[in-house]
């Protein structure tokens, strides 16, 4: 029968030390930790994005994985994911504060109506130009996917945001995000291509 281990005394768990050491970044470098914590999560959705679109081909011979794509979204969340979604969160905190009437409703439309949109085509004009692609073909994409990959934005991430903005701790509400849009941005990558 094996025997449980013991913790060495002193030190704490590996996981216990990683998410003090998360915590510290947080606090004393926020904006840094969570465009870092971004760009991960980002380059992560974008690597099982190719995986499951892999697996749908069902290639019998699957290809290495393309480093550009997991190296863009990486940039995004690095420049724009991270840092944008900090100061969107204290801005809105100081818009609407939670004494306001109806505060969690106002916050959810300011974040649905006006952010989701404007972000989501943030993320489009981005993709294009990382990719080196042209406004023609922009316009394009824009016609063909946005208003689709609005409405599922609308379906899949109000519930999310609802409970982000109105009980994770504003410190946490960036890496709540992110963890979500790791899903997020493996659609969101299938309906590039």
């Amino acid at each position: 029968m094996p025997v449980a281990s013991k913790p060495v005394p002193g030190r704490a768990p590996l996981h216990m030390v990683l998410l003090l050491r998360y915590l510290q970044l947080l606090h004393s470098r926020p904006v840094l930790t969570k465009a870092l914590t971004s760009a991960i999560l980002s380059a992560l959705g974008n690597i099982l994005s190719q995986t499951i679109q892999k697996w749908r081909k069902e290639q019998k011979h699957p290809q290495n994985v393309d480093l550009r794509g997991p190296l863009r979204f990486a940039v995004y969340g690095l420049l724009f994911t991270g840092p944008l979604s900090h100061y969107f969160y204290l801005l809105l905190e100081q818009l609407v504060p939670s004494s306001a009437p109806l505060a969690g409703l106002q916050r959810l439309l300011i974040e649905r109506l006006i952010i989701a949109p404007a972000f989501l085509l943030l993320f489009f004009l981005v993709m294009n130009l990382l990719e080196g692609k042209n406004f023609t073909k922009l316009n394009q994409k824009l016609k063909s996917s946005y208003w689709q990959a609005l409405k599922l934005n609308w379906k899949v991430w109000t519930p999310f945001q609802f409970i982000n903005i109105n009980y994770v701790p504003v410190q946490f509400r960036v890496l709540f995000a992110n963890l979500v849009a790791f899903f997020w941005y493996a659609y969101l990558s299938s309906t590039r291509n």
